[in-house]
């Protein structure tokens, strides 16, 4: 899934590798080696990126789609206790399927 993400990101119209590397504060050479199917390293930490720039989930919470970033910021924050729906919101998190793909 995240690496449609990331050659979806670099052939989008206006983009390239270098962007694409800009946005998620990589080489473009690292991009290149990611897509090209020959990066040595362990490509988790990549994806982790990939996901969090270009990912998006659909929050069955809010009814809606939200960014993986929004998502993740949502089920690792503290437990809000100023507002009845943060605290629903975030106890739906702790329990939501969308955890394990992140």
């Amino acid at each position: 899934m995240w690496l449609d993400l990331l050659r979806a990101a670099v052939t989008a119209p206006g983009s390239s590798r270098q962007k694409v590397a800009d946005a998620l504060g990589m080489s473009r050479t690292a991009v290149s080696l990611v897509l090209d199917n020959k990066y040595p390293a362990k490509t988790d930490k990549i994806a982790l990126k990939v996901m969090t720039v270009y990912g998006h989930v659909q929050c069955p919470f809010l009814g809606q789609q939200i960014s993986f970033a929004a998502c993740r910021e949502y089920h690792e924050r503290d437990a809000p206790t100023s507002s009845p729906f943060a605290m629903r919101h975030w106890r739906a998190c702790q329990r939501c399927p969308n955890r394990l793909e992140l």
